[in-house]
């Protein structure tokens, strides 16, 4: 059985690196054969599709590495505000991390998430100055705003002791200086079994598990994972069930996993400080305590504290004239199945029924939701979505902080929109590579909508961060900043001919050829009231000249939203319709008249 094991935590804002850091721990340490997959690949351990197309991590994930006989356990964390349920519920699992900030960016928002949670659970922080081969970087600098960043953050005199080593994490290098860098990660892998404690202690004591994290296989149904904080594990091993306030009975160990690389590996025992998977107890939850049979709810470990989440929806069964035409899972059943089982694994969300057969779903922002949009309309579910609303609490809304880096030749543009919302400027810096800092503080309502205009306005060249600031007393709400939309007022496909001219009164969201329903949005007005304009109809073709004239119709390339960009777009009358293969809007009363119904029983 092992007697040495170190686990580790990789904390990161997004982009610093961090993934691609680990690239080079498991590619280094012949986690794999030379002939494997995985040699060749990058961000090997973001393996979720979303993961790879948006270029971040979501989900939290554990691997293992050997480096001198030592068991090195790696928890790779989102980096991701939205996502930060993820990272508290997994860092308990570790005894250090690793904090990646980037050489030319310095720390930013989320690094400021990350590593307040990490020093709040007393991990021991190795600071990690990543991308120093970048022309822009600047170590010394990076080093400076990052010691400041402690000092703000520490709540204790250790806090502000800790190594620092710097890395080329994509050429898999690593020194104790910016000059010094060695041919490969050793100095790493060597700082983290100096300062890194050996979690093997304890093996005699009582069993204590932590459930902090949840996997489901076909075969082998739910799997618990999470660290052996006391005793030891074995397969066949009678356990309870935990929590501080019940047990839920006594279950048997059928089978137990550990990590190496990206794979489990079946193993028959597991010593204290390990990081295991099991599988055989149905009634798994996130934040119970697995314990000896004789284990009573005082012996449970407290349960696992996530911040609440700030931002609602409304989920339901897809029910436009084209409902059913994409997807496999149409019912408002089968929509409510797959919300639950998203409860049982996504402690960031809170799942509750609503009218009609629909499911309020509560979650940390935009992102965090768009993505259990996403990947339902991959697993052929089709759904309807309502605009997002934040969480009042006794007069008291969220608010966040937002980075902004923008060119300067954008910053007029930049500073009128968050000034049109309310938002407080609470520090400004420039820099020389012609570029100013802008931090904000804002409401969270009057954030909704800000990010799609300010990269249309700055023309995609700004950077955009957002970090929560928790509940403050409500500030001053905004009007309608969006214009009116078109919509389409017969069913059936869009012509061309019919485009061209709704084109003339706004900005188009569909091509010709495009089904189309009564009271479907197909564009943006250019002025700020909603309009009924027909997109089926073609030109009659009478003769060789008309017909010639319809081949030179001439169409602007349409915008096609994504999910998220469609829900910071709709407004309250407003519907989000999404299948397999479209993401539509749609106003919620189809039917002109009943909106000048609703319309008037509002006035």
């Amino acid at each position: 059985m092992l007697t040495d094991i170190r686990n580790i935590a990789i904390i990161a804002h997004v982009d610093h690196g961090k993934t691609t850091l680990v690239d080079g721990m498991l590619k280094q340490t012949h986690t794999f054969r030379d002939n494997e997959a995985e040699m060749t690949q990058t961000t090997i351990m973001d393996s979720n599709v979303q993961e790879r197309e948006r270029g971040i991590t979501i989900l939290a994930k554990n691997t293992a590495v050997y480096y001198n006989n030592v068991k090195i356990n790696i928890i790779d964390t989102p980096g991701h505000a939205d996502f930060g349920g993820e990272v508290e519920r997994v860092l308990g699992m570790a005894d250090a991390a690793l904090l990646v900030v980037d050489a030319a960016e310095g720390p930013l928002p989320q690094t400021k998430f990350v590593l307040k949670k990490a020093l709040g659970l007393g991990l021991k922080i190795i600071l990690v100055i990543n991308k120093i081969d970048k022309r822009d970087a600047r170590p010394e600098e990076v080093l400076h705003e990052t010691e400041e960043l402690f000092l703000k953050l520490a709540t204790h005199d250790d806090h502000l002791s800790f190594p620092v080593i710097y890395c080329v994490g994509r050429e898999g290098k690593a020194g104790m200086t910016p000059t010094t860098m060695a041919s490969d990660l050793s100095p790493l892998f060597d700082l983290i079994l100096k300062e890194v404690p050996n979690s093997v202690t304890n093996n005699d004591d009582n069993l204590k598990l932590q459930i902090a994290n949840l996997d489901y296989d076909p075969h082998l149904g739910k799997i618990g994972i999470g660290r052996i904080r006391s005793g030891q594990i074995k397969v066949g091993q009678t356990v309870s069930l935990l929590d501080p306030a019940k047990k839920y009975g006594t279950y048997k160990i059928e089978k137990l996993y550990t990590s190496i690389g990206v794979k489990r590996e079946e193993v028959s025992e597991a010593p204290c400080g390990d990081i295991v998977s099991i599988a055989g107890i149905e009634d798994l939850q996130i934040g119970l305590t697995v314990g000896n049979t004789q284990a009573v709810p005082t012996d449970a470990l407290p349960m696992i504290s996530i911040e609440e989440p700030t931002l609602k929806v409304t989920i339901g069964a897809n029910t436009s004239p084209l409902a059913g035409r994409d997807g496999k899972f149409v019912t408002s059943r089968q929509v409510g199945e797959r919300l639950l089982r998203e409860k049982q694994i996504n402690l960031g969300l809170r799942i509750n029924p609503a009218d009609g057969g629909a499911f309020t779903v509560v979650g940390r922002g935009e992102l965090h939701l768009a993505v259990l949009m996403e990947n339902m309309r991959r697993e052929g579910y089709e759904i309807q979505v309502s605009k997002p609303e934040v969480i009042i609490k006794d007069n008291q809304e969220p608010f966040e902080e937002v980075t902004i880096d923008v060119p300067d030749e954008y910053l007029g543009a930049a500073t009128t929109e968050m000034g049109r919302r309310k938002a407080t400027l609470m520090d400004m810096e420039a820099d020389c590579r012609g570029s100013t800092r802008l931090i904000f503080e804002i409401s969270q309502k009057n954030m909704m909508g800000a990010r799609n205009i300010l990269l249309t306005n700055t023309k995609g060249t700004i950077l955009f961060n957002t970090m929560s600031l928790g509940y403050r007393p409500m500030g001053q709400s905004l009007e309608q900043l969006r214009n009116g939309v078109l919509i389409s007022n017969d069913p059936g496909k869009a012509m061309a001919y019919s485009l061209e001219n709704a084109q003339e009164r706004g900005v188009l969201f569909i091509t010709p050829g495009v089904d189309v329903y009564e009271g479907m949005i197909v564009g943006l007005n250019s002025r700020d009231q909603d309009m009924d304009i027909s997109v089926t109809k073609g030109q009659a073709k009478t003769n060789v000249r008309s017909a010639n004239k319809e081949m030179k119709i001439s169409l602007t390339s349409p915008i096609i939203m994504s999910i998220e960009q469609a829900l910071d777009f709709i407004e309250d009358d407003e519907l989000i319709e999404i299948t397999p293969h479209n993401v539509r809007l749609r106003k919620k009363f189809l039917n002109k008249a009943e909106r000048v119904r609703a319309n008037r029983g509002k006035n």
